[in-house]
């Protein structure tokens, strides 16, 4: 499986941005999908999955209310948007997956299978 992210760049804070995620290869219609970050000095945090067959999605409580993630599973692309953006939002985002897990366990699970990261960077 490979995951291509893409879509981070520079906003001001209360803009948006919207990353995307495409999965192609092996088992890439069959994956639960989400996103982590990596601030700098921290270490990776989960922010949002999403399943392959019933969309049901999960957030950290720190992005809840606004960012969405949703999923075109005829493209087997996963979006991130990212509205009310603020400095702390700041990070490598990270495009993840894994099979046969809900949303809720990618979070402590972590991928399997990795993007390479997309910069965001919100300034103040």
């Amino acid at each position: 499986v490979q995951l291509q992210a893409s879509g981070g760049g520079l906003v001001q804070a209360g803009g948006s941005l919207r990353l995307s995620c495409a999965a192609s290869g092996r088992w890439s219609d069959i994956l639960t999908m989400g996103w982590f970050r990596r601030a700098p000095g921290k270490e990776r945090a989960f922010v949002a999955a999403i399943g392959r067959s019933d969309d049901k999605t999960y957030y950290s409580d720190s992005v809840k209310g606004r960012f969405t993630i949703s999923r075109d599973n005829a493209k087997n692309t996963v979006f991130l948007q990212m509205n009310s953006l603020k400095p702390e939002d700041t990070a490598i985002y990270y495009c993840a997956a894994r099979r046969f897990v809900s949303p809720q366990q990618l979070e402590y699970m972590k991928g399997d299978y990795w993007g390479q990261g997309t910069q965001v960077t919100v300034s103040s």
